[in-house]
This record gives C-alpha cells, structure tokens and sequence, in this order.
C-alpha cells in the first residue's frame, strides 16, 4: 500500500513539475524610442496550447540595462504601438491602440470588446488611458502641427455589441503635451 501510494504522489507530482517548461517568451517588435537611450519591446509569456500567461511592454535603457515593464491583461490585445515626437512642441510620448477591458465581465476580453487608447512616457514609467472603458474606438491620428490626437468612437447605447443607428458617435480631441481633453464633437 506504501508502495502504491508513493508510486501515486510522484505520479501526480512530476507532470505539474514538468508543466512548466513549456512556457514560450514571444517578442513581437522591438523598437527603438527616437530622442532617448530605451529599446520597447512588446513580449508575450505562452503557454503550451499557445494561450498567453503574460503580455506587456519592455522599456529597456540600452546604457544601464534597466527596465520597466508596463502591464496588459493576459487576455488582452495589443493592436497597435506609435511613438509621436514633435520636438517644436516638446511631445514624446507612445501611443498604444489595445483592448484591456472585458466590457460584459463574462467571457475575458474579447473581439467584441472596446479598444482604448493609452498614452506612455518615452521611458514607460506614466501610463494614462485617454478614452472611456466603453468607447468602441473606430480610429484615431495625431496632429503634429497642433500637437493633439483626434480619436473617433461610438458607445454602444443598447449594448447588443453592434455598431447601428442609434449608437451615438463621438470625436474626441486631446493635447498630447497635457493628456487633456480639449474638445468632444
């Protein structure tokens, strides 16, 4: 019985050991931040049936080797990263297009969900999200003579996660050096 019952703990005990080195770190991009000494990185930890344990972006400074990481759910979806520097208006920052909030809080973040836009510090130490967790962000572009980023959306009135004719439409336009809001339309 002994014999049986060790023979039963090593059993169970050695797969869930052995889970572990299956685990993949996946960079997507690496890119240099103009007018500063970071690297970004954009990294995803995976598992074995390639669902993702981790997901954030790396800040590294190439000189001292330090870094900062910024966060993004696991079930999250980054779509798109810019840097916009303006040095007439003293703007650096990075501009992150990602899906990070599960709207409906059943099912995890999903192709249904909306897409915010969070703006980064060069070096990845502030973080802001410009727009409303339920803002479907359609698209958005910066103004580099003004300095400001134009955002359009909608809000999903009756909350059927459609795009229709009674969603209300918004433009919103932000100072990038204030992370202001300066007009919605």
């Amino acid at each position: 019985m002994k014999a049986f019952c060790l023979g039963l703990f090593l059993f169970l005990t050695l797969p869930s050991y052995g889970q572990d080195k299956y685990n993949y770190v996946h960079f997507n991009k690496l890119t240099e931040v103009e007018g500063t000494p970071y690297m970004m990185a954009s990294i995803e930890h995976r598992g074995k049936m390639y669902d993702a344990k981790s997901r954030y972006l790396l800040f590294i400074h190439t000189k001292t080797g330090q870094t900062k990481q910024v966060d993004f759910p696991n079930d999250g979806y980054i779509d798109r990263v810019e840097q916009v520097k303006i040095d007439s208006l003293g703007i650096n920052k990075i501009i992150v297009s990602a899906q990070t909030v599960d709207l409906d809080g059943k099912n995890g973040i999903n192709w249904e969900d909306p897409q915010q836009i969070i703006v980064l510090s060069p070096d990845g130490q502030e973080k802001t999200q410009l727009t409303e967790n339920q803002l479907f962000t359609q698209a958005w572009a910066i103004n580099k003579q003004t300095g400001t980023i134009v955002i359009t959306g909608y809000f999903d009135s009756n909350n059927n996660k459609k795009y229709d004719k009674t969603d209300k439409n918004e433009i919103y336009i932000y100072d990038l050096a204030t992370l202001k809001l300066i007009s919605k339309i």
